[in-house]
């Protein structure tokens, strides 16, 4: 990938995480900063992810997307690639908090370089404490989470265990007087125990979008546009988006879409996936 690397000296950093008390002494960036009116979101959560976690972050982040808002995560597997997955679909610029150094062979986890380079191409930015080239250490993941926390006004829990690490960067985000968001989950399933938890300490639940935006003290458009749809469709699979102005049955989406059962079948499946979709009560809906 042809972006090199550069420092950053304290001056340069994002305002928030010059505050913080630990802050590091320098950064290294590769890639380019959102502009300086975005408002930052840090959006973690689970390795183990399940698919309503998938589902909700998709849905918030897309929700989001008309505003000035950066998606700030860890590139992770799990929760953190799919915020810059989602923050890169819907058009919204993404930072990820490495706890390797930025180089091609030192990026950690090195099955998320072809996300890494998405994001470089899409204008955003890879940022590391360390100069490399540096395999990332088990002491280094607090370290990368608290660059997470400093630099946002808020922090996003999507999914969290009990004995998560993402509860790590949510006691950081505390620690530094940032607001802590908590999507709430079915009661006995262990990837939502520690996010229900933190909102049982004093999290603030989220269930919209809106909720986040009040949190970022950003005030939610009158009307907003329907979210603009990922850049990776096929031409099918837009089609079948664009038909969705409503709630519809399969059969009626069909003729709307003007494909064949079996072209329509095959879009669906990898939509709902996804969680561009949802089916209820016999009605196809966007999310």
């Amino acid at each position: 990938m042809a972006f090199p690397i550069r420092q950053l000296n304290s001056r340069d950093f994002p305002p928030l995480l010059k505050e913080i008390p630990d802050k590091p002494h320098s950064l290294f960036i590769r890639g380019d900063m959102p502009s300086k009116d975005c408002t930052f979101l840090c959006v973690v959560g689970s390795r183990a992810t399940s698919p309503y976690g998938r589902r909700v972050c998709q849905q918030l982040i897309a929700g989001l997307a008309q505003y000035k808002v950066a998606i700030v995560s860890g590139m992770a597997l799990g929760i953190d690639s799919e915020a810059h997955k989602t923050a890169l679909d819907v058009g919204l610029p993404t930072i990820a908090v490495l706890p390797s150094s930025c180089d091609d062979s030192s990026i950690y986890p090195s099955t998320n370089k072809p996300l890494a380079e998405r994001i470089l191409v899409r204008g955003g930015a890879l940022i590391s404490e360390e100069k490399g080239p540096h395999k990332a250490m088990i002491h280094d993941f607090p370290k990368r989470n608290r660059i997470s926390a400093g630099m946002c006004q808020a922090a996003l829990i999507i999914e969290a265990g009990e004995k998560s690490g993402t509860l790590i960067t949510a006691r950081l985000a505390l620690d530094y007087n940032r607001e802590v968001l908590a999507i709430p989950h079915e009661l006995g399933r262990e990837t939502g125990a520690g996010v229900n938890r933190l909102i049982r300490e004093g999290a603030t639940l989220v269930r919209t979008a809106d909720d986040i935006l009040q949190a970022l003290g950003i005030k939610p458009l009158d009307n907003p546009r329907q979210a603009a749809l990922p850049t990776d469709l096929t031409e099918v699979e837009a089609r079948v988006l664009h038909a969705l102005t409503e709630a519809l049955v399969r059969d009626e989406l069909i003729e709307r879409a003007e494909l064949s059962a079996q072209e329509a079948n095959v879009a669906l499946s990898s939509l709902l996936i996804r969680g561009l979709l949802t089916e209820r009560l016999g009605k196809i809906e966007r999310v």
